[in-house]
């Protein structure tokens, strides 16, 4: 798990880590190149500029599980800089494995809270943010445990850049509809797709292994785009 700050722990996490089977080589990958990748709260003290000097765009992808979105769109786009919020060890490693196999330079890898790391980071840094196939905790008694509600939206709404966008998407009906009523009852924040509506999938999205299993099953899979609402 990557330091933390002094700041409280929470009460109700979002994510559960589980064990799960990691390969040879996912073991070697967090034991050699992790350091390599890895994202500290602790290396934010000396600022952002410290951590990614070359002061380009930068995305967030919390949840990025085997990191194969993040890969992608790191290597597709080598202009920006991209942290993988992750906490499970063997989705950690593969990430960090095949962005040394790609050689890649402008992306991090944050394997703690994602909320404790956007807590760090300062104010209007990040350019777009994607949390794509959350855990739905669909039980009602878990709902509470949802990563996309109250305290994330907080921190959003002062880490987005005045037009930075955040994009949601998720196979399980209830909990989008959630998010948006959320987004809808917030008036800080403006519905890019159109007040109420879903959004397109972005092309730039590769189809994630939980989006492959949602399309064989036939679940529809809903997308939101919101952005921070323009002021005066």
């Amino acid at each position: 798990m990557a330091e933390t700050s002094g700041a409280p722990r929470r009460a109700v996490r979002s994510f559960v880590i589980r064990a799960g089977r990691m390969t040879e080589a996912q073991q070697r990958a967090l034991a050699e190149l992790l350091p390599r990748y890895r994202l500290a709260l602790s290396d934010l003290h000396a600022g952002l500029g410290h951590v990614l000097p070359r002061g380009t765009p930068l995305h967030l992808e919390i949840g990025s599980g085997n990191g194969d979105n993040a890969l992608a769109l790191a290597t597709a786009r080598p202009g920006i800089d991209l942290i993988a919020a992750e906490v499970h060890p063997p989705g950690v490693g593969h990430t960090v494995l095949e962005a040394a196999r790609r050689g890649l330079d402008n992306l991090k890898v944050f394997d703690g809270d994602a909320l404790e790391l956007l807590a760090a980071l300062p104010a209007a840094s990040l350019d777009a943010v994607y949390v794509f196939f959350p855990d739905p905790w669909p039980k009602k008694r878990h709902h509470k445990r949802r990563l996309v509600q109250g305290e994330l939206l907080d921190l959003l709404a002062t880490r987005l850049k005045a037009h930075g966008v955040a994009r949601f998407a998720s196979d399980d009906a209830d909990y989008a509809e959630q998010v948006r009523a959320a987004l809808t009852a917030e008036a800080g924040w403006l519905n890019v797709a159109g007040e109420g509506a879903w959004a397109p999938r972005p092309h730039a999205r590769i189809v994630t292994r939980f989006e492959g299993r949602a399309r064989r099953d036939g679940r529809a899979v809903f997308e939101l785009a919101w952005m921070r609402r323009p002021t005066a």
